[in-house]
Protein backbone atom coordinates (compact mmCIF):
# COMPACT_ATOMS: atom_id res chain seq x y z
CA UNK A 1 0.00 0.00 0.00
CA UNK A 2 1.02 3.55 -0.99
CA UNK A 3 1.30 6.32 0.94
CA UNK A 4 0.78 9.81 -0.33
CA UNK A 5 -0.38 13.41 0.12
CA UNK A 6 -2.85 13.14 3.58
CA UNK A 7 -1.15 9.31 4.04
CA UNK A 8 1.52 8.89 6.79
CA UNK A 9 3.54 5.75 6.16
CA UNK A 10 6.94 5.98 7.55
CA UNK A 11 6.79 3.15 9.49
CA UNK A 12 6.08 -0.41 8.08
CA UNK A 13 3.77 -0.95 10.69
CA UNK A 14 1.85 2.66 10.49
CA UNK A 15 -1.46 0.86 10.10
CA UNK A 16 -1.26 -1.22 13.02
CA UNK A 17 -0.26 2.45 14.93
CA UNK A 18 -3.54 3.95 13.44
CA UNK A 19 -5.98 1.32 13.93
CA UNK A 20 -4.75 1.00 17.72
CA UNK A 21 -5.33 4.93 18.21
CA UNK A 22 -8.76 3.65 16.50
CA UNK A 23 -9.62 1.74 19.01
CA UNK A 24 -8.90 3.30 22.11
CA UNK A 25 -11.08 6.24 20.68
CA UNK A 26 -13.80 3.55 20.23
CA UNK A 27 -13.73 2.54 23.94
CA UNK A 28 -13.58 6.41 24.89
CA UNK A 29 -16.68 6.84 22.51
CA UNK A 30 -18.47 4.30 24.82
CA UNK A 31 -17.22 5.59 27.91
CA UNK A 32 -18.60 9.39 27.36
CA UNK A 33 -22.51 9.21 28.00
CA UNK A 34 -21.02 8.27 31.47
CA UNK A 35 -19.50 11.57 32.00
CA UNK A 36 -21.03 14.17 29.21
CA UNK A 37 -23.72 15.25 31.44
CA UNK A 38 -25.21 18.13 32.45
CA UNK A 39 -23.94 19.42 35.55
CA UNK A 40 -20.46 17.99 34.52
CA UNK A 41 -17.79 20.26 34.63
CA UNK A 42 -16.54 20.68 31.04
CA UNK A 43 -13.22 20.51 32.46
CA UNK A 44 -13.93 17.11 34.43
CA UNK A 45 -14.99 15.76 30.86
CA UNK A 46 -11.49 16.99 28.72
CA UNK A 47 -9.68 15.45 31.97
CA UNK A 48 -11.89 11.92 31.69
CA UNK A 49 -10.78 11.77 28.02
CA UNK A 50 -6.68 12.88 28.09
CA UNK A 51 -6.38 10.87 31.29
CA UNK A 52 -7.99 7.62 29.65
CA UNK A 53 -6.14 7.72 26.36
CA UNK A 54 -3.30 7.64 28.40
CA UNK A 55 -4.51 4.64 30.65
CA UNK A 56 -5.43 3.03 27.29
CA UNK A 57 -1.76 3.05 26.04
CA UNK A 58 -1.77 5.96 23.49
CA UNK A 59 -1.72 9.97 23.76
CA UNK A 60 -3.89 12.60 23.06
CA UNK A 61 -3.17 14.13 19.45
CA UNK A 62 -4.65 17.38 20.74
CA UNK A 63 -6.54 18.86 23.33
CA UNK A 64 -10.46 17.37 24.16
CA UNK A 65 -12.43 19.87 22.34
CA UNK A 66 -15.90 20.50 23.61
CA UNK A 67 -17.78 23.17 21.77
CA UNK A 68 -21.43 23.87 23.22
CA UNK A 69 -23.85 24.69 20.85
CA UNK A 70 -22.83 28.06 18.70
CA UNK A 71 -19.58 26.48 19.03
CA UNK A 72 -17.88 24.41 16.45
CA UNK A 73 -13.97 23.88 17.20
CA UNK A 74 -11.50 24.62 19.46
CA UNK A 75 -12.88 24.61 22.77
CA UNK A 76 -11.33 23.31 25.64
CA UNK A 77 -11.60 24.44 29.16
CA UNK A 78 -8.80 26.17 30.65
CA UNK A 79 -6.97 25.09 33.99
CA UNK A 80 -9.28 25.49 36.77
CA UNK A 81 -12.40 26.08 34.84
CA UNK A 82 -15.34 25.91 36.37
CA UNK A 83 -18.03 26.13 33.87
CA UNK A 84 -20.25 23.49 33.57
CA UNK A 85 -22.13 21.66 30.33
CA UNK A 86 -25.78 23.26 30.93
CA UNK A 87 -29.42 21.38 30.43
CA UNK A 88 -30.76 21.99 26.79
CA UNK A 89 -27.16 22.38 24.95
CA UNK A 90 -25.53 20.58 21.82
CA UNK A 91 -21.98 19.12 22.71
CA UNK A 92 -19.37 18.18 20.29
CA UNK A 93 -17.03 16.23 21.59
CA UNK A 94 -13.92 15.75 19.51
CA UNK A 95 -10.76 13.92 20.60
CA UNK A 96 -7.54 12.70 19.29
CA UNK A 97 -5.32 9.78 20.16
CA UNK A 98 -1.56 8.79 18.91
CA UNK A 99 0.54 5.89 19.05
CA UNK A 100 3.95 7.01 18.29
CA UNK A 101 2.88 10.07 16.27
CA UNK A 102 0.12 8.02 14.52
CA UNK A 103 -3.02 9.90 14.70
CA UNK A 104 -6.46 9.15 14.61
CA UNK A 105 -9.38 11.38 15.43
CA UNK A 106 -13.41 11.56 15.93
CA UNK A 107 -16.38 12.72 16.69
CA UNK A 108 -19.56 12.97 18.79
CA UNK A 109 -22.57 15.02 19.11
CA UNK A 110 -24.67 15.24 22.31
CA UNK A 111 -28.13 16.37 21.69
CA UNK A 112 -29.51 17.34 25.72
CA UNK A 113 -32.44 19.52 24.43
CA UNK A 114 -34.34 16.65 22.63
CA UNK A 115 -35.37 19.57 20.07
CA UNK A 116 -32.48 19.24 18.12
CA UNK A 117 -31.98 15.96 16.94
CA UNK A 118 -32.93 16.51 13.52
CA UNK A 119 -28.81 18.21 13.49
CA UNK A 120 -27.31 15.66 15.05
CA UNK A 121 -28.76 12.95 12.90
CA UNK A 122 -28.06 15.30 9.48
CA UNK A 123 -24.50 14.74 10.75
CA UNK A 124 -24.45 11.50 11.45
CA UNK A 125 -26.30 10.67 7.90
CA UNK A 126 -23.80 12.92 5.94
CA UNK A 127 -20.65 11.06 7.28
CA UNK A 128 -22.68 7.44 6.87
CA UNK A 129 -23.26 8.74 2.63
CA UNK A 130 -19.48 10.54 2.39
CA UNK A 131 -18.13 7.42 3.64
CA UNK A 132 -19.71 5.34 1.34
CA UNK A 133 -17.86 7.02 -1.75
CA UNK A 134 -14.53 6.69 -0.39
CA UNK A 135 -11.52 5.12 -2.44
CA UNK A 136 -8.84 5.86 -4.28
CA UNK A 137 -9.32 7.78 -7.38
CA UNK A 138 -12.76 9.52 -5.48
CA UNK A 139 -13.11 13.29 -6.53
CA UNK A 140 -12.95 15.28 -2.97
CA UNK A 141 -15.09 17.66 -4.71
CA UNK A 142 -17.69 14.70 -5.09
CA UNK A 143 -17.42 13.87 -1.62
CA UNK A 144 -18.56 17.40 -0.63
CA UNK A 145 -20.96 16.72 -2.49
CA UNK A 146 -22.40 14.40 -0.97
CA UNK A 147 -22.30 16.10 2.15
CA UNK A 148 -24.06 19.16 1.04
CA UNK A 149 -26.92 17.42 -0.59
CA UNK A 150 -27.42 15.15 2.40
CA UNK A 151 -27.44 17.98 4.90
CA UNK A 152 -29.61 20.18 2.69
CA UNK A 153 -32.73 16.80 2.81
CA UNK A 154 -32.84 18.26 6.25
CA UNK A 155 -33.18 21.90 5.79
CA UNK A 156 -29.83 22.50 7.29
CA UNK A 157 -26.75 23.74 6.01
CA UNK A 158 -23.36 22.80 6.05
CA UNK A 159 -20.65 25.35 7.90
CA UNK A 160 -18.75 26.24 4.44
CA UNK A 161 -15.19 27.14 6.18
CA UNK A 162 -14.75 23.96 7.97
CA UNK A 163 -13.88 20.86 6.51
CA UNK A 164 -11.96 17.09 6.86
CA UNK A 165 -8.45 16.35 6.87
CA UNK A 166 -5.43 14.58 5.98
CA UNK A 167 -3.61 13.00 9.05
CA UNK A 168 0.72 12.46 9.02
CA UNK A 169 2.68 11.59 11.47
CA UNK A 170 2.55 14.44 14.26
CA UNK A 171 0.21 16.49 11.83
CA UNK A 172 -3.31 16.20 12.83
CA UNK A 173 -4.43 18.60 9.97
CA UNK A 174 -2.79 18.17 6.23
CA UNK A 175 -3.54 17.62 2.79
CA UNK A 176 -5.98 16.67 1.34
CA UNK A 177 -8.84 19.32 2.34
CA UNK A 178 -11.92 17.64 2.53
CA UNK A 179 -14.62 20.21 2.24
CA UNK A 180 -18.35 19.75 3.35
CA UNK A 181 -19.58 21.35 -0.09
CA UNK A 182 -18.55 20.57 -3.94
CA UNK A 183 -15.41 22.51 -3.81
CA UNK A 184 -11.52 21.19 -3.59
CA UNK A 185 -11.97 19.81 -7.41
CA UNK A 186 -8.97 17.97 -9.00
CA UNK A 187 -7.90 16.69 -5.92
CA UNK A 188 -8.36 12.95 -6.22
CA UNK A 189 -7.74 10.21 -2.91
CA UNK A 190 -4.90 7.34 -3.10
CA UNK A 191 -4.92 4.52 -2.11
CA UNK A 192 -3.17 4.34 1.40
CA UNK A 193 -3.93 8.00 2.66
CA UNK A 194 -5.15 8.57 6.15
CA UNK A 195 -7.93 11.02 5.96
CA UNK A 196 -10.91 11.98 8.66
CA UNK A 197 -13.88 13.44 7.40
CA UNK A 198 -16.41 15.32 9.92
CA UNK A 199 -19.30 16.67 8.81
CA UNK A 200 -20.08 19.48 10.54
CA UNK A 201 -24.09 21.18 10.73
CA UNK A 202 -26.16 24.17 11.03
CA UNK A 203 -29.13 25.75 11.44
CA UNK A 204 -27.69 28.82 10.82
CA UNK A 205 -25.94 30.51 7.68
CA UNK A 206 -23.06 28.10 7.54
CA UNK A 207 -20.18 30.06 8.84
CA UNK A 208 -17.39 30.39 11.82
CA UNK A 209 -15.46 32.82 13.00
CA UNK A 210 -13.20 33.29 15.89
CA UNK A 211 -14.39 34.14 19.15
CA UNK A 212 -12.32 35.47 21.66
CA UNK A 213 -11.48 32.44 23.62
CA UNK A 214 -7.79 30.82 22.92
CA UNK A 215 -6.56 27.84 24.92
CA UNK A 216 -4.87 25.69 22.28
CA UNK A 217 -1.88 26.40 20.20
CA UNK A 218 0.73 23.98 18.59
CA UNK A 219 4.47 24.81 17.40
CA UNK A 220 5.09 25.38 13.59
CA UNK A 221 7.05 22.61 11.91
CA UNK A 222 9.84 24.91 11.08
CA UNK A 223 10.35 25.55 15.01
CA UNK A 224 10.12 21.92 15.74
CA UNK A 225 13.04 20.92 13.42
CA UNK A 226 15.17 23.99 15.14
CA UNK A 227 16.62 22.64 18.00
CA UNK A 228 17.63 26.61 18.39
CA UNK A 229 14.56 28.05 18.23
CA UNK A 230 14.65 29.00 21.46
CA UNK A 231 17.24 31.15 21.31
CA UNK A 232 15.58 33.30 19.23
CA UNK A 233 13.44 33.92 22.18
CA UNK A 234 14.50 37.05 24.91
CA UNK A 235 12.00 36.94 27.28
CA UNK A 236 12.62 33.88 30.17
CA UNK A 237 9.08 32.93 30.52
CA UNK A 238 8.90 32.60 26.58
CA UNK A 239 11.75 30.52 26.35
CA UNK A 240 10.39 28.02 29.11
CA UNK A 241 6.97 27.83 27.66
CA UNK A 242 8.23 26.96 23.80
CA UNK A 243 11.25 24.56 25.54
CA UNK A 244 8.21 22.43 27.31
CA UNK A 245 5.72 22.63 24.13
CA UNK A 246 8.43 20.95 22.19
CA UNK A 247 7.67 17.84 23.61
CA UNK A 248 4.31 17.53 21.79
CA UNK A 249 5.88 18.22 18.28
CA UNK A 250 3.76 19.53 15.82
CA UNK A 251 0.15 18.32 17.49
CA UNK A 252 -1.88 20.85 19.69
CA UNK A 253 -1.56 21.53 23.35
CA UNK A 254 -3.71 22.68 25.57
CA UNK A 255 -2.44 25.89 28.12
CA UNK A 256 -3.27 24.02 30.90
CA UNK A 257 -1.00 21.02 30.09
CA UNK A 258 1.79 23.41 30.65
CA UNK A 259 3.43 24.30 33.64
CA UNK A 260 3.52 27.59 33.34
CA UNK A 261 1.56 29.58 30.74
CA UNK A 262 1.91 33.65 31.41
CA UNK A 263 -0.53 35.38 29.39
CA UNK A 264 2.36 37.97 27.95
CA UNK A 265 4.91 35.12 27.14
CA UNK A 266 2.60 32.67 25.26
CA UNK A 267 1.58 36.58 23.38
CA UNK A 268 5.01 37.29 22.56
CA UNK A 269 5.29 33.52 21.01
CA UNK A 270 2.11 33.60 18.71
CA UNK A 271 3.98 37.93 17.61
CA UNK A 272 6.74 36.53 16.56
CA UNK A 273 5.11 32.89 14.88
CA UNK A 274 6.60 30.51 17.42
CA UNK A 275 3.29 29.31 18.86
CA UNK A 276 0.29 28.84 16.42
CA UNK A 277 -3.07 30.48 18.34
CA UNK A 278 -6.52 28.08 17.51
CA UNK A 279 -8.69 30.25 18.54
CA UNK A 280 -12.69 29.20 19.33
CA UNK A 281 -14.45 29.16 16.14
CA UNK A 282 -18.66 29.94 16.06
CA UNK A 283 -21.24 29.62 14.02
CA UNK A 284 -21.29 33.42 12.96
CA UNK A 285 -25.69 34.14 12.87
CA UNK A 286 -25.06 32.15 16.25
CA UNK A 287 -26.97 28.76 15.02
CA UNK A 288 -26.64 25.54 16.86
CA UNK A 289 -24.08 22.94 15.33
CA UNK A 290 -23.48 19.37 15.03
CA UNK A 291 -20.57 17.26 14.37
CA UNK A 292 -19.51 13.42 13.19
CA UNK A 293 -16.38 12.19 12.26
CA UNK A 294 -14.45 8.95 11.39
CA UNK A 295 -10.80 7.98 10.67
CA UNK A 296 -10.21 6.36 7.98
CA UNK A 297 -7.59 4.63 5.96
CA UNK A 298 -7.96 4.93 2.27
CA UNK A 299 -7.92 1.62 -0.04
CA UNK A 300 -8.41 0.08 -3.86
CA UNK A 301 -11.90 0.03 -3.38
CA UNK A 302 -13.17 1.01 -0.12
CA UNK A 303 -12.16 2.50 2.88
CA UNK A 304 -11.35 0.93 6.20
CA UNK A 305 -12.92 2.97 8.94
CA UNK A 306 -10.78 3.47 12.08
CA UNK A 307 -12.62 4.84 14.52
Amino acid sequence: MNSAGGGCLEDENWIEKVMEAGKILRTIKKELPLVVKPGVKLLEIAEFVESRTVELGAFPAFPCNISVNSDAAHFTPRRGDERVLEEGSVVKVDIGAHVDGYIADTAITFDFSSENQKLVEASEKALENAIATVKAGVDVHDIGKVIEETIKKYGLNPIYNLTGHGLKRWIAHTKPTIYNHPAGKGVKLEEGMCIAIEPFVTNGIGKVVDRNEVEIFSLPEKVVSNEKSHRLVRMRQAREVLIEAMKYRTLPFAKRWLKKAPEIAIAKLVKARLLRAYPVLAEVSGGLVAQTEHTLIVEKDSAVVVT
